[in-house]
């Protein structure tokens, strides 16, 4: 479990196929001492350090990681948001973050909003719509956000400059694909409340 909060943003040194999946190797964020097997969100998807190095992080993806994100495009020079699981002792600053990814959005427009951050505009997959509420939690490439003025399938988020500084969004550009989550409160309500029946249904 996560909290969105992002600690680190570092870059992917390599990639190599490995069967149906993908093996990247991250650059070790100062100060980490991570453990096989331990869990880190990687710009939005929860991963298992495969192995460590003084270097890099190793993470094995899966084809059905590689089909839920935009991670099949991930090369050399990327840089990602990387956050390592919380401790039940810790204050929950963000919103609760699985890192199990649910689909894809576009960003489909940036703006200036005039206090040093940026209003983005992000398009989402078809179906992930529903989770979209006013002032309700979402993740995206792993941080922690608002979604304001929902319509259809757009949203809107405003990222602060310390946000900005700190993620991959503050170097992301109109037409980038992230990584979204939406908040699990929503989702457990929508599996455990049946639905109305359709009328003749």
């Amino acid at each position: 479990m996560f909290t969105g909060l992002v600690e680190a943003c570092s870059t992917v040194h390599r990639t190599a196929p490995r069967g149906t999946g993908l093996r990247i190797w991250v650059a070790l964020p100062s100060g980490w001492t991570p453990q096989v097997g331990q869990s880190v969100c990687v710009s939005g998807a929860c991963l298992s350090v495969a192995e460590a190095t003084p270097e890099d992080l190793v993470f094995d993806l899966s084809d059905e990681t590689l089909q839920r994100t935009w991670f099949a495009d991930l090369r050399p020079g990327v840089r990602v948001n990387l956050e390592r699981a919380m401790l039940l002792s810790d204050r929950l600053d963000g919103h609760l973050v699985s890192g199990h990814v649910d689909g894809r959005g576009r960003l489909a427009a940036i703006e200036d909003s005039g206090d040093g951050g940026r209003r983005i505009t992000i398009e989402v997959e078809s179906g992930l719509e529903r989770y979209l509420v006013e002032k309700g939690s979402i993740a995206v490439d792993g941080i922690s956000l608002t979604v304001v003025d929902p319509r259809a399938r757009r949203f809107d988020v405003a990222v602060i400059p310390i946000t900005l500084e700190k993620t991959t969004l503050g170097r992301t550009e109109s037409g980038a694909v992230v990584n979204l989550e939406a908040d699990l409160i929503g989702k457990w309500i929508e599996r455990l409340v049946p639905r109305p029946s359709r009328p003749g249904g």
